[in-house]
């Protein structure tokens, strides 16, 4: 394994959607990039032009993500979420308002006694995340 390499990745499986979601999320934070990505040609099995699998980043953390061609019976669970510690007022308002924009607020921004503002937002995608701003 390389030295820098992480040794745990997320991995994020949509149906379709995995395109949009990177888009977003690279839109949404500051550092952030589509690192490598392989689609689906004509041969399939996944639709031509969707994710067979891709890597992007946040901030230097990696996230791996790819289009089942399988449709599953379950779904993105808004148990496991991604934790972001925002920098400041105007990071955690503008990433929340994107973020939850399509998608839904699970705990609207406020103080609840562990940071300075803190939220917690499902995506369009339904990935979730928390965002919180330290004291």
């Amino acid at each position: 394994m390389a030295q820098n390499q992480q040794k745990i990745t997320t991995f994020i499986t949509f149906e379709g959607q995995a395109v949009a979601a990177m888009d977003l999320y690279t839109s949404v934070f500051k550092d952030a990039r589509i690192e490598n990505e392989v689609r689906y040609g004509v041969e399939g099995p996944g639709k031509e032009g969707t994710i067979q699998h891709a890597v992007f980043s946040i901030h230097g953390q990696a996230f791996m993500c790819s289009d089942s061609f399988v449709k599953h019976d379950w779904d993105i669970t808004p148990g496991v979420s991604l934790f972001v510690h925002c920098e400041d007022e105007e990071e955690i308002d503008v990433v929340f308002t994107k973020l939850s924009d399509g998608g839904k607020v699970l705990m609207p921004l406020g103080d609840y006694g562990f940071g300075k503002k803190f939220g917690w937002v499902e995506d369009p995608f339904g990935v979730s995340w928390q965002l919180n701003l330290p004291e």
